[in-house]
Formats: C-alpha cells, sequence, structure tokens
C-alpha cells in the first residue's frame, strides 16, 4: 500500500492553493476521489492509487522534486533559520515542507544549488568517494599562477588531518585580481576559500557553476529557480 495522506495536504503538496483555500474548495465539492466528490479535508488517499482530481483535473502526486536555484548573497544554505532568509525561503511558489537543499554554499557564495527531497540523489551527489565535480568560479586578490595549479592537483593542505584531494585550477585571468576556475570533489568548510588562504590569496567573489555535470542556467537571475528537465536528471543520476 502507497502512503497515505490527508486530502487537504495531498492537494497543498501539489501546490493547488493554500491549506485554507484547498480546505474550502473541498467543501464546495470541486475535489474528487476516484471520480466522487469528497467534502471533507481530512479524508486519507493513497498516493499512487487513488485518484484526485480538483475541478475535474487529475493532480497527480509526484514523490521527488527538483529545483535549480541561482543563490544568490546574504542567504543561508539551510531548510530554516532564525535570524537570516534561507534558500527554502526564496522558493515561494513551493509548499512542499521536505525539502532540502543539497550541500551548503556559503552565506556570501553565489550560484548553483539544488534543492530537492530526494536524499538517495543528495548522498551520491555529495560523497566524496562517488567524486562529483564541482566548479567554481571565483576572483582572487593577488596573481594566481601556474604554480598554484601543479600545487592544488597535488592535493592543498588546510589544517586538517588530511590534505584536499587533488583539484583543477585554471587560470583565466592571472594579475592583482586573477579570476579562475576551480574543480574539486569535496565540500569542505569554507573549502575554496581556505585553499587559497594556504598559499596567500584571499577569495573576494565566489560562485558555483556546475556540479555532477549540471550547469547553472545563465538565464537565473539570482535569487530565480526552476524545476530540472528531465535530461538534467537524467545526468544527475548517471
Amino acid at each position: 500500500m502507497g502512503k497515505q495522506l490527508r486530502l487537504d495536504k495531498y492537494l497543498s503538496d501539489m501546490n493547488v492553493g493554500t491549506r485554507s483555500e484547498i480546505k474550502a474548495w473541498i467543501r464546495k465539492g470541486r475535489v474528487a476521489v476516484n471520480s466522487k466528490a469528497c467534502l471533507k479535508p481530512e479524508h486519507k488517499v493513497i498516493v499512487g492509487e487513488d485518484r484526485i482530481s480538483f475541478d475535474e483535473q487529475e493532480i497527480i502526486y509526484e514523490k521527488f522534486l527538483y529545483y535549480m536555484l541561482n543563490k544568490p548573497d546574504g542567504v543561508v544554505s539551510a531548510t530554516e533559520d532564525k535570524i537570516n532568509k534561507t534558500v527554502i525561503d526564496l522558493l515561494d511558489t513551493v509548499r512542499r515542507k521536505d525539502l532540502f537543499p543539497v550541500g551548503r554554499l556559503d552565506k556570501d557564495t553565489e550560484g548553483l544549488l539544488l534543492i530537492t527531497n530526494d536524499g538517495d540523489l543528495a548522498h551520491r551527489l555529495l560523497s566524496p568517494k562517488k567524486q562529483v565535480d564541482k566548479v567554481y568560479y571565483a576572483r582572487i586578490n593577488g596573481r594566481v599562477t601556474d604554480e598554484d595549479a601543479a600545487l592544488f592537483l597535488s592535493g592543498i593542505s588546510i589544517g586538517e588531518a588530511k590534505p584536499c584531494l587533488p583539484a583543477k585550477l585554471d587560470i583565466l585571468v592571472s594579475d592583482d585580481i586573477s579570476e579562475i576556475h576551480l574543480t574539486i570533489q569535496e565540500g569542505k568548510y569554507h573549502q575554496v576559500k581556505r585553499m587559497f588562504e594556504a598559499l596567500g590569496k584571499e577569495v573576494i567573489y565566489l560562485k558555483r557553476i556546475s556540479m555532477g555535470g549540471l550547469l547553472l542556467d545563465s538565464s537565473l537571475k539570482p535569487g530565480d529557480y526552476r524545476r530540472l528537465t528531465e535530461d538534467e536528471l537524467e545526468l544527475l543520476n548517471k
């Protein structure tokens, strides 16, 4: 037997309306369960077995949801925070309560963040054993050199028991303010900033541009989000 849900929660999870709106619509007979009007918001339905319709349009329950977010500066990568706005707060049209960010970007770091309720996928993307590439664009206060790139490839020590895994540093601009792409396969606390600090350089801007082959949609402004396409989801599941 599939998961049981209250009828109003089923419809709320699928963004049909607010919980209070949905309760009113149910009581007015606009919602049917297995082609029969149901007037009780608390009625239990079986996900995947019962057919639910609103105004004669079938509402299919989706077990997993996947969103691409262009995380802006000043927002924390958490499901809730008493002080700061969270990445979940940005999903203002999504009412699912089980969504979470896959990994964390620092409060001042921008860019690609996957929001989902699929714990298995999140584990696969975050586990260092899976060697999933995460690519960042950064501006660095200081001239980044080929010698730095060689050190990154050999494994930078950031003061922990083990050095970081080898990372690929591509230098885009080498100047007083350098620009780079960095590919890593871990997600240690403040990792990119600490790696450059170990070389005496400071990260002054950081943005994640891809993860596991999933590229940040260039049309998404900071704070914008959208559902993943089927092709993008297939890419992440490879």
